[in-house]
């Protein structure tokens, strides 16, 4: 009971249990008996990291030890010692910058294809979403052999036509670019969301603007892309949230330290090293937590501009 009383969440339920008839208790019993799978693997997978790496990130840990509390020392060392933590992030933002602009106009455009009413049209949607369903990982390996610098396929076709392609994921300033073609292959994905989001534009405005004398560029950017915006911002958010914890197609063709130079040391494969590797498990729970953060602020930014470029119809009725 003191429990009960301390804790708002946990008073309001007992309350609220303790209000029902004894049926109804009953009923209530058993839907926990059937959802406490879920709940003690919720609890058990997910809850309990978090809070773990949490208090971890407060400690030195080397896994096979006993952790020893060493209070803010790991996020001052990473603010004031770590020059590959300020690597980490400086590849993880550019690649940021480059591909997540990239996938969007990527996938837009890829939808409009796909919204072409044409004959076969049904073939062509499963054969670009077929790479997103394929595992990063078989993904990754195959774009190791195609942009390999000796016998690799891209660089073969580019010598038919006289190119002599680079060194793709063992030149510091290739590698980058390398891993931003390796993960526009699954942009199907997103091109799959994009199409339903052109297939819910009622057609009474096109219809409206080609009356009115409008062009195809006219109607794309004057209906098409605000109607579309919704679709865009909830595409930006998650591509966001996902590129900043790219792990697999770095780890697989980069490498764990990142390849050349580091120049394909993303955040997430900077944790790895510094949790497995180096075995210093506080020090990257440290780091988790403030990308977790900086993840949150980004977010929370976002959040705050759609209000200037995402356009919802049903708020301009509201506002009629």
């Amino acid at each position: 009971m003191t429990l009960v009383t301390r804790l708002p969440l946990i008073r309001r339920w007992y309350s609220v249990y303790s209000a029902l008839s004894p049926e109804r208790r009953r009923e209530a019993r058993a839907g926990y008996l059937f959802i406490s799978p879920w709940l003690i693997g919720f609890v058990v997978f997910f809850v309990g990291p978090i809070i773990a790496s949490f208090i971890l990130s407060f400690m030195d840990w080397n896994i096979v030890g006993q952790p020893t509390w060493a209070g803010l020392d790991n996020y001052v060392d990473i603010f004031t010692k770590d020059t590959r933590f300020a690597k980490a992030v400086q590849v993880t933002i550019t690649y940021a910058i480059f591909f997540l602009p990239l996938e969007v106009a990527c996938g837009i455009g890829l939808a409009l294809v796909m919204n072409l009413k044409l004959s076969g049209i049904g073939i062509f949607r499963t054969m670009y979403y077929m790479p997103y369903v394929v595992p990063q990982v078989a993904v990754a390996l195959v774009w190791v052999w195609l942009l390999n610098g000796r016998y690799g396929l891209v660089n073969t076709i580019l010598g038919w036509v006289g190119i002599d392609g680079p060194n793709w994921l063992q030149s510091p300033s290739w590698i980058l670019p390398s891993l931003i073609i390796i993960s526009l292959w699954g942009v199907g994905g997103s091109a799959v969301i994009y199409l339903a989001g052109l297939q819910n534009i009622p057609q009474v405005f096109y219809e409206a603007a080609t009356v009115d004398g409008a062009n195809r560029w006219q109607s794309f950017f004057g209906i098409t892309l605000p109607m579309l915006s919704p679709t865009i911002f909830f595409q930006v958010v998650l591509g966001l949230i996902g590129v900043f914890q790219t792990f697999t197609p770095a780890f697989v063709a980069a490498g764990a330290n990142g390849g050349p130079l580091q120049s394909g040391l993303f955040y997430m494969l900077y944790i790895y090293n510094r949790g497995f590797i180096d075995q210093r498990m506080g020090y990257a729970s440290a780091l988790a937590w403030i990308l977790t953060a900086f993840i949150m602020v980004v977010t929370v930014m976002i959040l705050r501009s759609s209000r200037y470029w995402v356009y919802y119809e049903s708020d301009r009725a509201a506002n009629r």
